[in-house]
């Protein structure tokens, strides 16, 4: 199981980076989506339904906004060895518990000379380890 963190992705990519590359900046957003569905009767009454034994699957908008050529490299290979499908590891900011991710979209822009910003999409999953 791979983990987004400095050292997970050195182990994953074989590409060094400098230290804490992996924390995305502040002002990172979280969503939350339960999964109910709803039933609407014709008298405007509605009965709602909570499906599933995990309700409620995180989504997090990260950025990373000065990361040097190489820590950009690094952690966009992460993500392309994941296929967008594959889960990893990451413990979210303020939370001290790692749960499992997948990315199936991110965005590189080459701000200037050797300063490089990521922004991605992390989706809680659910799954058997």
């Amino acid at each position: 199981m791979a983990t987004f963190t400095d050292a997970g992705v050195y182990s994953d990519t074989g590409l060094s980076m400098s230290g804490n590359a992996t924390t995305p900046d502040f002002g990172a957003s979280r969503k939350s989506k339960p999964n109910v569905k709803s039933i609407k009767f014709g008298d405007g009454y509605e009965q709602r339904l909570s499906i599933g034994i995990q309700q409620d699957p995180k989504a997090w908008d990260l950025k990373w906004s000065t990361l040097t050529d190489s820590d950009a490299n690094a952690i966009e290979k992460f993500f392309e060895n994941r296929f967008g499908s594959e889960s990893f590891l990451w413990t979210p900011l303020g939370d001290t518990t790692a749960y499992r991710f997948v990315c199936r979209e991110w965005n590189r822009t080459f701000a200037s000379s050797n300063i490089n910003q990521i922004s991605a999409k992390f989706e809680q999953v659910f799954e058997v380890p």
